[in-house]
């Protein structure tokens, strides 16, 4: 187990190191991206170390108690393995711990469209060329889709607003927020569509993977704790399956639970930002800590005005929170990198 955490530590922090000792070798893309692998990593390991600790728990607990009684079985081990009838070749035979420990298997858990592990993941019998061919051109389209609207919309739009946001000008900065909101948001739509959609599905089909849950209705969203479960799939349940439900089980409430889930997301939202851009502030860890009052608001205004409003609520903190952030952290990035033509330029515009 100190292997297995330590293991998973240090492939947080490889690429804080590497960024920060090498930074000018990575464009801003480039680093990001590391970072975003990197995470998915983390998360994946820790959930195949932790799935794996429990079917050996499981396992030994068969071995030195035989006379447990057996679990359900399913119709696949009941074909295959548990009667003297021949073996159908058309139902895949069921994969038991610790036969699951292989290279294969392993390989095949980092590249599926999940973050969760299981021994036996549905699979596809085949691929569909034409249903993988859309999710491939709408990848490419959707792509140069987002290229476009931040090259022509929303880097114009963050240059203009640095000098308003350096002299504190309220009226003006709020200007530039709302100018800033529209092609932001067109982009976390376009976005969200490109990743959650059109290229995990790809991934999915190309993989055999089966399980396409990858997210719900999340614009109907109520209130915020509805939007965070329903938003991003993959996600949630790893949060409950190997964050929320073990520490529940280990006697804290689910309140203070949901705290340390919330720590977790607002930790690698962080790194996400601060880490490409070496800039080390907490303006994305805040915003998401933000997110257990403003919750506890949004399911009050719900109770006391409705559900329509609950949902107002929802999309203007995604609409008006994004820019904000992106305000504030092209402005600290400037400062941090650019301090002088920073200070020029706002001598200039005085």
């Amino acid at each position: 187990m100190f292997v297995q955490v330590t293991n998973i530590i240090l492939v947080v922090f490889l690429p804080m190191v590497i960024i920060y000792l090498k930074g000018e070798t990575f464009s801003l893309i480039g680093a990001s991206t590391v970072c975003f692998i990197y995470s998915l990593l983390f998360l994946k390991l820790w959930s195949y170390v932790q799935t794996n600790m429990w079917c050996r728990q499981t396992y030994y607990l068969k071995q030195y108690n035989p006379r447990e009684r057996r679990p359900s079985i399913t119709v696949a081990e009941l074909r295959n393995g548990f009667t003297g009838d021949e073996v159908d070749e058309d139902i895949p035979k069921l994969v038991q711990y610790p036969d699951n420990l292989c290279y294969k298997d392993l390989f095949y858990f980092l590249l599926a469209p999940t973050l969760c592990y299981e021994l036996n993941f549905p699979r596809t019998t085949r691929v569909r060329k034409r249903f993988l061919l859309k999710r491939l051109l709408e990848v490419l389209f959707g792509f140069n889709v987002i290229m476009a609207l931040f090259q022509q919309w929303i880097i114009p739009s963050v240059r203009n607003s640095l000098i308003p946001f350096s002299n504190m000008e309220i009226g003006l900065a709020t200007e530039r927020l709302l100018k800033l909101a529209l092609p932001n948001h067109l982009v976390w739509l376009c976005f969200f569509y490109l990743l959650f959609h059109s290229f995990l599905n790809a991934v999915g089909e190309l993989l055999h993977f089966a399980d396409r849950n990858f997210y719900c209705d999340w614009w109907n969203a109520n209130n915020i704790d509805t939007f965070w479960r329903t938003w991003n799939m993959p996600v949630h349940r790893w949060c409950v399956r190997h964050l929320y439900v073990p520490v529940v089980k280990m006697g804290y409430s689910p309140a203070q639970a949901s705290t340390i889930v919330f720590l977790i997301s607002a930790f690698f939202h962080e790194y996400l930002v601060s880490i490409p851009l070496q800039t080390h502030k907490i303006w994305a860890f805040l915003g998401m800590m933000g997110q257990i009052p403003l919750s506890a608001v949004s399911k009050s205004i719900e109770r006391k005005m409705g559900p329509r409003m609950g949902n107002i609520i929802v999309w203007a903190s995604i609409i008006l929170g994004q820019p904000l952030c992106i305000m504030m952290y092209y402005h600290d990035y400037v400062v941090t990198h650019y301090h002088d033509a920073l200070n020029s330029t706002v001598y200039n515009e005085v």
